[in-house]
């Protein structure tokens, strides 16, 4: 295609998704100003399916596409022609339907819901090229093969303004306009920009995004905020993949604690002039937030399709301008299909505690019973029926006890998937990123689909042959990265509790053997991280390329090599003895939080 008709086909999605609500001219409410519904999801990853937990009592039915639309049905009957919906992006990425689909699956289910644009996420690039391969081999292979395919198969636009390439430092040929669309509700005008978190490169697999540059939020959206202004926005509205953190959202003005000096999303806010942005739907940091900085109401909503939120917008119809006081806001609503009925939830995390007096009813919104759009649920029957089998493929393997993760400290779950993956592959150390372990491993029989969920990615496995200084020196930049603390095997360190640069205080092999400089070490690890991701890749730049061999010719991934040795072994599924990593310091002197987990 050529950039005349990527232009010109842009403008034409542009029209349509304009054309495809109320065409009428401003329609205020009873109240005198127009009401516009804005609705956000964030960090979907695949799970557009309904999830089901059993109780004594019965079933609770939560989160998915088809709950979703029956949600998205009341609300729009709410506010006719007046709702936009909207994603802070990672669409794909952490279910087995999505990503032997390679997201074909979450897009139809997004068309479905009648989406109006959505961020890029750093996990959209880590499918690669079209086929099973998670990036390039050969030249001929495009690493942005599989992402073109789903912008192509999406009836609304995948937006980002701040994605270049790094040569030519233009917007890549394959990514139409500038990242921003226009689009009308009631006869209000509203513009949209789409922004990727700068991490992206550290986030998903780096070989895949080489040629592309981040470039920072805060300039592009000023820039693009403008522009969509100078274009006759009424309103402008960011989708945004970066977040932040707040531990508590009960008061939208209360920013004391949220990570404001390092959630990129309360770092891209600074400096803006009062009403740049009217809206922010963020992401990526899987956490919530719910709360107005500087005016600009902002929301993020967890993640893995269990919750949305919605920010009510009023303009007046005479200038045009948004009645900020009116603004009201409110992010992690639970998709429930079904709810306890003295908590009113869903949250199995909620519920596990008093699992034996779970009274499942029906959930409602707005007054009204939610009913999943069996329209929806028939769209996503084609793709589940295909991953039926390997999701309950049953392994021959039981879990006596939950292993369960800690993206802050060690955990169970961590320490025994290091100590197989360095047994499997009989090397000296191992090392897991936790932000690549996405779900605890439950108690009971294990299947292949439980194993999927806690590691989705394909990574391949890659091992590395260091001094020990190369050693050491790869451990502190680990736990230097503020990406969570790493899980290891073969290893024993002492950390700060407190992130940062001199998070390392000690590393030693089992027993409180130091490690030996002029000893060669075998390492082994995802080859997300030896390809320079979560923060490796100045580390590793410093070391002999030849040291590196990333398992491209190992024929399979590290999921499926762990599961191929545990049934073969007959592994029990057993956590070691805790001790491999110690804390020290109470944590109450750090200055800096880890804002960015779970990206």
């Amino acid at each position: 295609m050529t950039p005349l008709a990527r232009a010109l086909f842009f403008l034409v999605a542009s029209s349509v998704l304009s054309c495809r609500t109320n065409q009428d001219n401003l329609r205020p409410d009873a109240d005198g100003a127009v009401r516009i519904t804005l609705v956000g999801t964030n960090d979907v990853h695949g799970w557009v399916m309904t999830q089901t937990e059993k109780y004594p009592r019965g079933v609770i039915r939560y989160g998915g596409a088809a709950t979703f639309a029956g949600y998205l049905k009341l609300l729009r009957e709410d506010n006719p022609g007046g709702v936009l919906l909207v994603d802070g992006g990672d669409l794909f990425q952490g279910t087995l339907m999505s990503n032997v689909t390679e997201g074909s699956v979450v897009i139809d289910a997004f068309n479905a819901l009648g989406y109006d644009a959505a961020a890029i996420g750093n996990h959209e690039f880590d499918y690669g090229p079209v086929g099973p391969q998670t990036h390039p081999t050969d030249p001929s292979q495009d690493p942005f093969g599989a992402l073109k395919a789903r912008m192509a198969q999406a009836k609304f636009p995948m937006l980002s303004t701040n994605i270049y390439e790094s040569n030519s430092r233009l917007r890549p040929a394959w990514l139409p306009g500038d990242g921003t669309v226009m689009l009308e509700r009631k006869g209000i005008k509203i513009g949209i920009l789409g922004l990727t978190t700068p991490q992206t490169p550290t986030t998903t697999l780096p070989i895949n995004v080489a040629t592309l540059r981040f470039a920072s939020l805060g300039p592009e959206a000023l820039t693009s905020a403008k522009r969509l202004r100078e274009r006759g926005a009424d309103l402008v509205i960011a989708v945004v993949h970066a977040g932040g953190r707040c531990a508590e959202n009960n008061d939208p003005s209360d920013l004391h604690s949220c990570d404001t000096e390092t959630g990129e999303v309360f770092e891209m806010m600074k400096g803006f002039p009062y009403g740049t942005l009217d809206a922010v739907v963020a992401g990526h940091t899987h956490a919530q937030i719910s709360h107005f900085v500087n005016g600009t109401p902002i929301i993020e909503s967890v993640a893995l399709g269990r919750y949305f939120g919605v920010i009510d917008l009023y303009v007046d119809p005479a200038s045009r301008k948004l009645v900020r006081e009116k603004t009201r806001i409110r992010s992690a609503i639970e998709i429930c299909e079904t709810v306890d009925a003295a908590s009113g939830s869903c949250d199995p995390r909620q519920l596990k505690a008093r699992a034996d007096e779970v009274n499942p009813v029906a959930a409602t919104w707005l007054g009204k019973k939610i009913t999943p759009d069996d329209a929806v649920a028939s769209l996503l029957w084609p793709g589940e029926a295909r991953v039926e089998a390997l999701q309950t493929k049953p392994l021959g393997l039981t879990v006596p006890k939950t292993l369960g993760r800690n993206y802050d400290g060690e955990s169970p779950l961590g320490s025994f998937l290091a100590d197989a993956l360095r047994t499997m592959t009989r090397a000296d150390v191992s090392l897991l990123n936790p932000g690549g372990l996405r779900a605890d491993l439950a108690k009971g029989a294990v299947t292949y689909g439980a194993v999927y969920e806690v590691l989705p990615f394909d990574n391949a496995v890659a091992t590395l042959d260091l001094t020990g200084d190369q050693l050491v020196s790869l451990v502190r930049a680990a736990y230097s990265a503020k990406k969570g603390v790493f899980q290891v095997s073969g290893l024993e360190v002492v950390l700060d509790r407190c992130p940062g640069p001199s998070r390392l205080k000690s590393v030693h092999l089992p027993g409180g053997h130091g490690v030996d400089p002029n000893i060669r070490y075998r390492v082994v690890m995802p080859d997300f991280l030896a390809r320079g991701g979560d923060g490796l890749g100045p580390v590793l730049s410093t070391f002999d390329p030849r040291s590196v061999e990333f398992g491209e010719t190992r024929g399979s991934n590290l999921r499926d090599e762990l599961v191929d040795f545990w049934v073969k072994n007959q592994e029990p599924f057993v956590a070691p003895e805790p001790g491999r990593i110690s804390m020290i310091g109470d944590g109450k002197g750090c200055t800096t939080a880890d804002s960015h987990r779970n990206p």
